[in-house]
């Protein structure tokens, strides 16, 4: 069993995926979903992506939907992994790479690609964020300017993240939290003129 997600906008618009019922799979809702879609217009064409915890599938088809180059989507489930490969396969998404394993194991493996955006969106209650967040801050896998979408509890305040991570957007609903931050690299030196 499982369930059924509508993609909102783009080339596979009102499109609907499936996706495995599982305890900590929570697709990101359409509202949501609408809502990061707008903040990401200006820059979601032809960004390098990646879903890192990619549950459903659900933000990184919609990036591709709405014109991203590529996404890599990451999941430690090889339950779930199968069904993003089949949902890829339907699509006919040429430009999407599935890799099952943990973010420590496959985040080292991603060193041919720097990501213009990256979808954090991790289960709830697992202390996941913050190990994330510092995995992929030390793999230098964010390219300069990235946006990172980071989706929380509500009640995880305050985030613990690298301070090249500066909030852009941000938004709650009774029962989660959801930002974009941009990662601004610190320069090295300070020149003097």
């Amino acid at each position: 069993m499982g369930g059924k997600l509508r993609i909102i906008g783009g080339k596979w618009r009102s499109r609907k995926i499936d996706f495995p019922d599982l305890p900590d799979l929570r697709p990101t809702t359409d509202r949501i979903r609408e809502t990061l879609f707008n903040w990401l217009a200006p820059y979601i064409v032809d960004a390098n992506c990646l879903d890192l915890f990619a549950g459903s599938g659900a933000l990184g088809f919609e990036a591709l939907s709405r014109g991203a180059a590529q996404v890599t989507f990451v999941d430690h489930s090889r339950y779930v992994v199968d069904k993003l490969r089949k949902n890829v396969e339907i699509l006919q998404a040429t430009n999407a790479q599935v890799l099952c394993g943990d973010f420590t194991s496959v985040i080292p493996f991603l060193t041919t690609t720097s990501y213009n955006i990256v979808f954090l969106d991790p289960p709830f209650y697992k202390n996941l964020v913050e190990r994330a967040a510092l995995h992929l801050e030390e793999s230098k896998l964010l390219a300069p300017n990235a946006f990172i979408y980071v989706e929380t509890e509500k009640n995880l305040k305050p985030l613990p993240l690298p301070k090249t991570w500066k909030i852009y957007r941000e938004k709650a609903t009774s029962s989660l939290a959801y930002y974009l931050f941009q990662h601004l690299p610190q320069k090295k030196g300070v020149e003097k003129g």
